[in-house]
């Protein structure tokens, strides 16, 4: 009996490894590892935020419609559960992404008016916060890079025969991912133009 119960599980183990049961569930995690390092930047960025609104405040408390823009944008990233799930909803996935387009743009404006206040540009704390959010940017760009790179091997497994037959059989479907015209909007830091943060020169 207990040979027959070894046989059965070896032939069960060569069944599962032939029709890509193994392979999917690696790519899967790695699509999971992926995503977590995506979240981690990403809240590593909106954890900036308060202090860098506040920063700012001190300086330029007048520019209220930019930093209520940034608040109101943080708000709408913190307002969505980002749950490992969410990258299997492709509707909750395009949400996600355009609330962090919306703070990208945010902070990229708050940036730009920076430029007119020369006491918060050379205020330290804002230098420092300044740098600290444009290396996550860069953290973030790298991270969704690899995240693409990870959803594409996997949705690739699930669909290619014969590992298809299994992902049918088993119920798993290919994971949302950013698209393109989103990503060209967030694949780069925020872009600082100067001329535009200065007012026209009198005559």
């Amino acid at each position: 009996m207990t040979k027959r119960l070894f046989a059965l599980f070896a032939l069960t183990t060569l069944l599962l490894s032939g029709c890509g049961f193994n392979q999917v569930q690696t790519n899967d995690e790695a699509v999971n590892a992926a995503w977590s390092e995506v979240l981690n930047q990403y809240q590593r960025r909106a954890d900036l935020v308060p202090n860098l609104v506040a920063t700012v405040q001190g300086y330029a408390a007048h520019e209220k419609e930019v930093l209520t823009r940034v608040t109101e944008a943080r708000a709408s990233v913190g307002g969505i559960k980002a749950t490992p799930e969410l990258v299997n909803d492709e509707a909750a996935f395009a949400r996600f992404q355009k609330v962090q387009v919306d703070l990208s743009s945010a902070l990229s404006r708050l940036l730009v008016v920076s430029e007119n206040y020369p006491q918060l540009k050379a205020d330290a704390n804002f230098r420092d916060l300044q740098a600290q959010v444009e290396g996550t940017e860069n953290r973030i760009s790298v991270a969704r890079n690899r995240y693409i790179k990870a959803v594409q091997e996997y949705n690739v497994s699930v669909r290619t025969f014969p590992n298809n037959l299994t992902a049918m059989a088993m119920g798993w479907k290919i994971k949302a991912n950013f698209t393109v015209d989103n990503e060209k909007a967030i694949s780069s830091a925020p872009k600082i133009d100067f001329n535009a943060a200065r007012p026209a020169a009198a005559n």
